[in-house]
């Protein structure tokens, strides 16, 4: 797996491939699809908080840029936690699909740029 997750590196987003487990990956037909799990990292900014992991959201699939003539697809599994003192469930927003759309913020920049 650490051969393919350096080709990852390379191919798909950096936010991804840093905070991110990619769990598999399969190809079908025409496609790639690369499944993502958010690492167990509580956000620094809850470092002096105590935090308990409280699971995972259902899976977002989202488009991102064709390899080699293949669509691409990320499934990814974004990590909760409860703030212990004050109840409140505690995530990140990675900011990772462009507001309105189904596909990368980085894909939609790039079709942006090109109509």
């Amino acid at each position: 797996m650490s051969r393919l997750l350096d080709i990852a590196k390379l191919l798909l987003p950096e936010v991804l491939v840093d905070n991110f487990k990619l769990t598999k990956h399969e190809i079908k037909q025409d496609e790639l699809h690369f499944y993502f799990t958010e690492l167990n990292n509580v956000p620094i900014e809850y470092k002096a908080v105590k935090l308990s992991s409280k699971g995972f959201f259902p899976e977002a699939t989202v488009q991102d840029f064709p390899i080699r003539g293949k669509n691409v697809y990320l499934h990814i599994i974004r990590r909760r936690w409860l703030n212990e003192s004050t109840k409140k469930v505690i995530t990140r927003d990675w900011q990772l699909v462009a507001k309105g759309t189904r596909i990368t913020s980085e894909f939609a920049t790039f079709l942006k740029d090109i109509s």
